[in-house]
């Protein structure tokens, strides 16, 4: 198989991308190519540059744990830090030869015939590859609301994955939609700088404080001297997180304690008793993403933000407009109105054997054995695939799982008498309604809409489990779970 033709196509270069091409090339795999949309590596952390930007899970466990950074400047990341940690990886493994950048992928087709599957590029190139892998995260696809008049403002308007530093926000009044975890961190950025801010709140969070703090240049030198230190301290944050799982997956009242310290926050940080109100979620404690923040509570407590909780009615050419009839003007429009983190792989239209589309295959919800292997679309292996997002743990550590699992997967295609593998319809039924079954206790199930469900009220994003149980599920391929297509035999002459 020629250059033209790589064997492994990954597409998308954040953490999970990465780290599937830095695995392949330890071991000793080069025919492979990642296609990337964007013109640098970052993923999620090269687009979201909004002020404040940051991680909510501590630095020394997000991050790969082959590739340790001693010098991380604060105990939970900052965007800038993390996206410089990925270009880092993606220099020092010899990565960027193998990066298509400004390529996005349109489509995906797999030919029965020849085993591979057909790529096309938003260019209208078509690639082949014998394995297609998918690493294109849950939040990339900014979610704008379908609100009457959108189109119609005449100010600036942006989401916070899209953030526009051309505009200064200086001295202008703003309305911010959406209290979610990307705006109680750039809120309190843009409140000093603002004349005036209409923060507009369906939903209340449930927001603790944030263990966050400089690492002392002595932490920084302990970890750099004594690789045994930084292994120490990664493993005492991975069991202090992974302890807080059974709250989420089976007994939620475990969480209540937190819902005293949120209570205490607010009331300690906000004077106004309506302010305060409204700020205290109606829905269990976890039911949504529990947020973490400093300053989310201070910057609310300003006089000239206003907390609005009526619901938007339409949008004016200089104004938003509430329900009760009320007129907000407005030069600037954010929209903190997260991802459509349910949909996966569209854009992209993926089409598997006999024609069977993958959005019609997951017309239900979308559904992995093991949040990696699709029925009916051989050879496609996924990361962060559905049911695999967490609420308590690093994500990269479950990605490593998924790809030391892919790596099996991709030594078994290297037989050379191995057409392709698919996954049992059966294996992924049994597995997708256990694991139902299992989100049923959860507190995700506690009643409250949130973005791990589809419309219909579906979790296809979160994992009902332990980290570690997931990376034992994942430790060992087995061939019983796949259909294996023997090569044909070319016809004798």
């Amino acid at each position: 198989m020629g250059e033209a033709t790589p064997h492994i196509m990954i597409i998308g270069a954040g953490f999970g991308g990465l780290g599937m091409a830095i695995q392949l090339r330890k071991a000793g795999i080069d025919n492979f190519t990642l296609l990337e949309k964007a013109s640098s590596v970052g993923g999620t952390w090269r687009d979201n540059t909004y002020p404040g930007a940051a991680c909510d899970v501590q630095s020394h466990l997000y991050s790969f744990s082959f590739e340790p950074k001693s010098d991380w400047s604060r105990k939970f990341g900052l965007q800038p830090e993390i996206r410089a940690y990925l270009e880092h990886c993606a220099g020092k493994y010899g990565l960027r030869d193998h990066i298509r950048f400004n390529t996005e992928v349109t489509a995906a087709r797999f030919d029965r015939t020849s085993g591979t599957w057909s790529v096309t590029t938003a260019q209208g190139e078509s690639i082949e590859a014998r394995v297609l892998i998918t690493a294109c995260g849950q939040l990339n696809q900014p979610a704008i609301p379908n609100i009457p008049g959108i189109d119609a403002f005449q100010g600036t308007a942006f989401h916070s994955a899209r953030w526009d530093h051309g505009y200064d926000l200086t001295g202008k009044p703003v309305a911010v939609i959406g209290t979610g975890a990307s705006a109680i961190q750039f809120v309190p950025q843009i409140v000093p700088r603002v004349s005036s801010l209409k923060l507009f709140q369906r939903s209340g969070a449930w927001v603790l404080p944030k263990p966050d703090r400089p690492f002392t240049g002595l932490e920084q030198w302990l970890f750099g001297t004594f690789p045994l230190v930084d292994r120490a301290y990664r493993n005492l944050i991975y069991w202090r997180n992974e302890s807080r799982a059974i709250g989420f997956i089976r007994f939620g009242f475990l969480l209540n304690a937190f819902k005293w310290l949120a209570r205490r926050e607010v009331r300690r940080h906000v004077r106004d008793p309506r302010k305060r109100e409204k700020l205290i979620p109606d829905y269990p404690i976890g039911c949504k993403r529990i947020l973490i923040s400093n300053d989310w509570y201070p910057a609310v407590d300003q006089d000239h933000l206003e907390l609005i909780t009526e619901a938007i009615d339409h949008i004016q050419p200089d104004a938003v407009a509430t329900v009760d009839g009320t007129r907000h003007p407005v030069d600037a429009i954010i929209f903190g109105t997260g991802f459509k983190a349910t949909d996966f792989l569209t854009p992209m239209t993926i089409t598997g054997l006999e024609g069977l589309d993958l959005n019609d295959a997951w017309r239900d919800g979308a559904e992995a054995y093991k949040g990696i292997s699709v029925a009916g679309f051989p050879n496609l292996f996924m990361l962060y695939g559905p049911n695999t997002n967490l609420a308590h743990s690093s994500i990269v550590f479950m990605l490593e799982s998924q790809i030391r699992y892919v790596m099996q997967c991709v030594r078994m295609l290297e037989d050379p008498g191995l057409h392709f593998m698919d996954v049992k319809p059966q294996r992924q039924r049994e597995y997708s309604d256990g694991l139902q079954r299992a989100l049923k206790h959860s507190v995700w199930e506690a009643g409250c809409d949130s973005w791990y469900k589809t419309a219909s009220g579906r979790n296809t994003n979160n994992w009902p489990g332990f980290t570690f149980s997931y990376r034992l599920m994942t430790s060992k391929l087995d061939l019983q779970d796949y259909e294996l297509q023997p090569r044909p035999t070319p016809a004798s002459p």
